[in-house]
């Protein structure tokens, strides 16, 4: 089990020169100021997004800190937990162009990237874009189709261009990929290729809502068929600017430094006496530690923040990490899970 968590580190002071920040840098007071103005929509977002989906706030902050970062997420859960519906809801309240795209067995790479037409009447090949060309994508069910589909993608996500032929276009500025799956011990389901699930930013699993959640869902439901639609309230442009504020947040060495180190104990877990060695295949990458950092940057704004703390690093590690080790053969005799793992990390790695 876990332990508590440490408390928040004390405010640092307002127009203070921090230790490691360049001459002229903003202050603390300059970034909070900075991050509260920047996210004057998040209440108004998250308002609009509990008209439909009744709890599971876990999930919303994952969307949103995927929305401010930039980085793509994937959604595992069971079917039935609102995370097809979560997704479309959250491009509901973002104005700005959606596509949704369900992945079956039958899918080519073309149904995605799109291809080249060969028009007869001039006797040359146009391009037609796919649906992968829009800025909020939903990758529905994303492990029913088989590798050489999901791998598409790899293009799309890392460098936000898509190459159809000898032609290369270039993606909107606010492109994410949210896809959701199902358990791969399901029928008909693939597992995504290492190479493909390091592309998202984070994992999420979603599970059961409570019981007074299960309660609120039964009444608010009246038909099978009921709807409610959602309005936009945010454009991509204030998401655009809130990702320049996120970039400004305070950062300290030493939170720097329990990063890394949070990274090293997949790789090297002897040097902070961790008996896991021969439970993990392969640790974590630097996309990871990058990850871990613009996740927490992320976090810390939610909060209203314009510095991270510990906690912000330990709220997101999971979702972080849990795709990124690869665990062996003897961890899963043991029914040890990377979750396991990474909960073994958080508890034993010193936190400044």
């Amino acid at each position: 089990m876990m332990t508590e968590s440490p408390p928040p580190a004390p405010p640092v002071p307002a127009g203070e020169h921090l230790p490691g920040r360049e001459t002229g840098s903003p202050s603390i007071q300059e970034i909070n100021a900075a991050v509260n103005a920047a996210s004057a929509w998040l209440p108004l977002l998250k308002k609009e997004m509990s008209r439909v989906i009744i709890g599971q706030e876990y999930l919303v902050d994952r969307l949103l800190i995927g929305l401010l970062a930039g980085g793509h997420i994937l959604l595992e859960g069971l079917p039935g937990l609102a995370k097809t519906l979560a997704v479309k809801t959250l491009a509901g309240v973002v104005s700005t162009d959606f596509r949704r795209i369900q992945f079956t067995p039958d899918m080519l790479p073309a149904d995605i990237i799109g291809t080249e037409i060969y028009n007869p009447r001039d006797t040359s090949f146009e391009v037609k874009q796919g649906p992968i060309f829009s800025s909020m994508i939903l990758a529905d069910e994303i492990n029913r189709a088989p590798s050489k589909v999901q791998s598409a993608l790899l293009e799309a996500m890392q460098e936000k261009q898509v190459t159809i032929g000898e032609q290369t276009f270039s993606l909107p500025d606010l492109f994410l990929v949210l896809a959701t799956q199902n358990p791969i011990e399901q029928e008909g389901t693939y597992p995504l290729p290492e190479a493909q699930i390091d592309r998202f930013m984070l994992k999420v699993v979603v599970g059961y809502p409570s019981r007074e959640e299960e309660r609120q869902i039964l009444d608010s439901v009246q038909h099978t068929d009921s709807k409610i639609s959602v309005h936009p309230v945010v454009a991509p442009e204030d998401i655009l600017a809130a990702r320049k504020v996120v970039d400004t947040i305070y950062l300290d060495a030493r939170i720097r430094d329990y990063i890394v180190s949070l990274i090293f104990a997949t790789r090297e877990p002897e040097l902070f006496q961790l008996d896991i060695k021969g439970y993990i295949e392969t640790g974590a990458s630097p996309r990871a530690t990058i990850n871990l950092k613009v996740a927490a940057k992320c976090m810390a704004f939610l909060n209203g923040r314009g510095y991270v703390i510990p906690d912000d690093i330990k709220g997101c590690a999971l979702d972080v990490l849990r795709h990124r080790i690869r665990i062996s053969y003897e961890a899963e005799a043991e029914d040890i899970s990377s979750e396991d793992i990474i909960r073994k990390i958080l508890d034993t790695v010193p936190v400044p």
